[in-house]
Formats: structure tokens, sequence, C-alpha cells
């Protein structure tokens, strides 16, 4: 590594490390404030809390460094412009790819660094922090995990769900298990799919087993058509099954999605999901293509605000823009893979274009 480089990734190296931890701080200020009240409401200790948004650091960390090395990217560059030095660069016959090079580099590296973070930290913390609010702010255990079903109880009834889809009102998978006082099996029901209808789930057809408590064999066996299942949950409370995906990583995911798949179940955000846990890291490197010709088309004007500003912008367009492709993949109007990385690959092309037009100026 020569002198020009040193120097670059020096420069670079202490924006990015101050952007970072901007950013980190203004999400936890911005989540606490959000769950403040909440926090107060079941009188979480100061330990507990601090606790919990520690944990959620792994993951803010993967969110928030696109937008770091964005704007890492942009003040190097931009402030190289500002100062002369770029000129001086190209005067000494140093070009504009040779001075990218050590930057988008750095920004690869961090894309390899992300996509293990989210392999391995961010699952583990996510499963950590989800259950600390759950068992131990708010002190919510009805529901809980267990391979990949969800199971929860209501008052002598044991429920066992294979997937929840809220926004479709839907439950696929459910069995329903009711108990005697002394915990024996008095009946199980089974379906393969339950609609929220009328204020309840409603199950079109069925089959229900009845058991010999004593004995705990099998009495009957009755086939039942247009049933109301026993449970309270309203579609929004198995909102909570969505979140899960964060716990899971891509193998794990993938796992998933090929036993839902098997079992006859959609498994469409699944795979979306799958793909984007691969694709989400290497918008930092997309992110380092974008700012490198922004920084020089703004050159001299180029400034901490200005660079918040571009940063700020880029990223919410960015992040707009993956949404809307996550949601069309979500309801199967674009493949899977196209959904994950087709916001990558249109920021890119952009990227590529504007380097191309500033290397050839």
């Amino acid at each position: 590594m020569n002198r020009i480089s040193r120097y670059l990734l020096k420069r670079f190296s202490h924006i990015f490390i101050l952007a970072l931890a901007t950013f980190i701080g203004l999400y936890l200020l911005i989540d606490f404030f959000e769950k403040v009240d909440d926090l107060l409401e079941y009188k979480a200790g100061l330990d507990l809390s601090l606790f919990y948004f520690a944990l959620k650091i792994p993951l803010i960390f993967t969110q928030v460094c696109p937008m770091a090395v964005l704007m890492a990217v942009f003040m190097t560059i931009g402030g190289l412009a500002r100062t002369s030095e770029l000129t001086a660069l190209h005067a000494g016959g140093v070009s504009l790819m040779r001075i990218a090079v050590p930057l988008i580099t750095t920004a690869w590296l961090i894309s390899l660094l992300l996509l293990l973070v989210n392999e391995t930290l961010v699952p583990s913390s996510v499963r950590a922090m989800n259950h600390t609010w759950d068992a131990r702010i708010e002190g919510d255990q009805t529901l809980s995990f267990k391979s990949s079903r969800l199971w929860l109880r209501e008052g002598n009834r044991i429920i066992n769900i294979q997937s929840a889809d809220p926004d479709q009102k839907q439950l696929n998978g459910v069995s329903l298990f009711r108990f005697n006082e002394d915990f024996k099996l008095l009946e199980r029901f089974s379906a393969d799919q339950a609609l929220f209808n009328d204020g309840g789930w409603k199950v079109e057809r069925g089959v229900l087993y009845r058991f010999n408590p004593e004995s705990g064999e099998l009495r009957e066996t009755v086939r039942l058509d247009q049933q109301f299942l026993p449970l309270k949950k309203q579609p929004e409370d198995f909102r909570i099954v969505e979140r899960e995906a964060e716990e899971l990583n891509f193998k794990q995911l993938r796992s998933r999605a090929a036993k839902l798949r098997a079992e006859g179940y959609d498994s469409t955000r699944l795979r979306v999901d799958m793909h984007n846990r691969l694709a989400s890291p290497f918008a930092t490197l997309i992110m380092a293509f974008i700012g490198i010709p922004f920084a020089l088309q703004k050159g001299r004007g180029s400034s901490i605000a200005l660079g918040v500003a571009v940063t700020i912008a880029i990223g919410f367009g960015y992040h707009v823009l993956q949404a809307i492709c996550l949601a069309l993949g979500y309801a199967e109007l674009l493949p899977a893979i196209v959904a994950a990385w087709a916001t990558n690959l249109m920021f890119l092309l952009v990227g590529l274009w504007l380097m191309m037009r500033e290397t050839s100026a």
C-alpha cells in the first residue's frame, strides 16, 4: 500500500467511525423515545433497559453502515476537492480510478464483514433482544417458538400453528389440543387453514380426534365443517411471527422455506427474506460507487452539511426503493431473488454510469 492509499484510508476511516457512531447514537436515541413509555409502564429497571438497547446494536450496525460508508466516501473525496488536493493528484498523474480503488476495496471488505455479522451475531442478538422485551420487560410468555412452529396457550387449550400471515388474516397448519384439569388430553382438532372472518378464526374443514383421558386411546374421529376456533388472538397479534426472520441466518431461512414448501405452504416471504439476507450487506459497496461521483460533482462546494444531506437523500431513496421491491416480492409480482437484488443492481448501474462520466470528462 503506497502513501496515497494510506492517506485516503486514514481520512476515510476517521469520517466513517465518526459517522457510524453518530448514526448508531441517533438510532438508539429515537428508539429510546419511542419505547420510553412502555419501559416506564412495565417498570423496567435501568440495567435491563440498557441491556435491551445494547443487544440491538449489532442489528443497528448492519442497517446504518451503508450510510456511514456513503458519507465517509463523499466527505473524503469532497475534502480532497475542497482543498485542491484532488487537482494536485491529477496533475501528478494519479487517475480518478486510482484514487477510488482503495475506497471501493475497503467498502467491499466492510460488505463482507456485514455479511459475516448478519450470519453470526445478528440472529443471536435479535433473538436475545426479543426474549428480553417479551419475557423480562413485558412479561408476556403466551407466544413462544419451538422449531418452526408457533405455540400458544389459552386456558386448558394449547394451539400449535405452522405459520401465520397477519396481512392475509390467515393461519396455516393449525392444531388445537384440549386438556382436562389433570392435563390429560381430551381432544385434538386439526385444520390446514384458518381465516379471520366475522371477528373470529373460521375453519372450512377440519378433523376432531377425541381421546380417552385415562388410557390416552383414540375414541372417535369426527370431520367438521364451518367451525370457529376458540382463539381470542387478532391478526395483528401474530405480527410477532414476522420478526422471527430477523432471528434466522441465510442457511436457517433456506431450510425453513424448503420445509414449508415441502409441506404445501407458501414460503414466498421466507425466500425473499433469505435472498435479502445476502443482498443487504452489499448496499455498502453500492454506496461507495454512488458517493464518489456525487462528491466530484459538488467539488469545492462539499461540506459536512451537504454530506449529511446527500447521505440522507440517497439512503432514503435506496431504502424506499428496496422496500417497494421487497413488497413486490412478497406479493409474488417479482421473483424472490430479483426482489432482493434489484435495488442494488439499479444503484450500481447508476453509480457506474456516473463514475464513467466523471472519468471521461
